[in-house]
């Protein structure tokens, strides 16, 4: 399955807080040799497997790495309705 789109769902050490950030796939592909998503920005990166592992990947300086990242597959937006995301 080639995923276009995913919701990445970042935790704290809790798990209380959660950020939820929207990445598209770009044509790079990460480190393990699997594709690589970012959020329009290109601040979030992250490589994600076919099996929903994900590898946050840095973009710039001064990154602490993510521990708690999960991915939802979300479905593609349909070409006839633009305003579906």
């Amino acid at each position: 399955m080639n995923t276009l789109r995913y919701e990445l769902v970042f935790s704290d050490a809790t798990g209380s807080a959660q950020d939820v950030v929207t990445v598209e796939r770009t044509p790079s592909k990460g480190p393990g040799g699997h594709p690589v998503y970012a959020d329009p920005s290109g601040i979030i990166r992250a490589e994600i497997s076919d099996r929903g592992e994900v590898r946050v990947l840095a973009s710039g300086g001064h990154q602490e790495p993510a521990q708690s990242v999960l991915a939802h597959p979300l479905p593609d937006a349909d070409p006839a309705d633009p305003e579906r995301i």
